[in-house]
């Protein structure tokens, strides 16, 4: 049994090998080696192995890093999650819709969001013609989302202050949060539930480190990262400095799962792979 199962109160900090460029000056890591994190089985079309990059699990019993979602900004400054491209292809002797583009010198693919039961979300179809804006969550942790409504898409400037932001949680001034959905606009009736959840961070760590990093460069937008915020244990949803219990597992700055305890490193963007679950037909 690891150690790192549960995550120690005795503020034992975990550090990352294997920083690229200038990440390291800036607090932001990312790795090019490629771990092994899987925990599901290859069957049905659709899944497989997937390499991918995601936050990194730091601590905790789930199974490994959440997936990180490209973000672009239109002429507008709206942030918009980029999904990759569509394009059919013949496997078994049927023609099937694949979504994989190259960026930022990795492959970007839908099966990233295969798990937690979400592989079967309308969101995460290769070929569904969704909405990709980022839009305020119903849900408003903080103070200043409170003035949003819900379901509005998210301006750049609305994260803007983040240099100083603080809510009394952790450090001042390490990043500014937003509670987000994404591609779940619109969803058919009974399906209004399977909302793809989205946790924003805007912060001058991610901001410095995209400048000598090809990938952070290629996804991030002016310091922010988006994240696909479902744990990866038992699929909660995890949040940035949002409850004073996140001090007790060195978790205050960082993205913490109340329900078990997971903790994961918005700052430490690692590629990992895993078993993507199948779609179902």
């Amino acid at each position: 049994m690891s150690d790192d199962k549960y995550p120690p109160e005795s503020g034992r900090r975990r550090f990352v090998k294997g920083v690229v460029g200038g990440s390291a000056l800036a607090g932001v890591t990312t790795t090019g080696s490629v771990a092994i994190e899987s925990s599901t089985t290859d069957t049905g079309e659709g899944g497989g192995t997937t390499p991918y990059v995601g936050a990194e699990k730091v601590a905790g019993p789930a199974r490994r890093a959440m997936p990180q979602i490209p973000l672009e900004l239109d002429d507008d400054g709206y942030l918009r999650g980029v999904w990759p491209e569509v394009e059919e292809v013949e496997r078994g002797g049927e023609t099937v819709a694949v979504a994989e583009t190259e960026l930022g010198g990795r492959t970007y693919s839908s099966k990233w969001f295969q798990y937690c039961g979400a592989q079967n979300y309308p969101g995460v179809q290769p070929d569904a013609d969704r909405d990709n804006y980022v839009r305020y969550s119903s849900r408003a942790p903080y103070e200043w989302q409170t003035e949003m409504e819900p379901g509005a898409k998210v301006h750049i400037d609305d994260l803007r202050g983040y240099e100083s932001w603080g809510n009394g949680v952790g450090k001042s001034g390490v990043g500014k949060p937003a509670r987000c959905r994404w591609r779940s606009e619109d969803l058919p009736k009974g399906e209004e539930n399977l909302v793809l959840p989205v946790v924003l961070v805007r912060s001058s760590r991610i901001e410095a480190a995209a400048r000598d990093d090809e990938w952070l460069a290629a996804s991030t937008v002016q310091g922010t990262v988006a994240i696909f915020d479902k744990c990866t244990h038992f699929c909660c949803t995890p949040g940035f400095k949002e409850t004073e219990q996140s001090t007790k597992f060195d978790a205050e700055d960082r993205l913490y799962c109340g329900c078990h305890q997971s903790v994961y490193d918005p700052f430490s963007l690692v590629e990992r792979v895993f078993t993507a679950l199948p779609r179902s037909e």
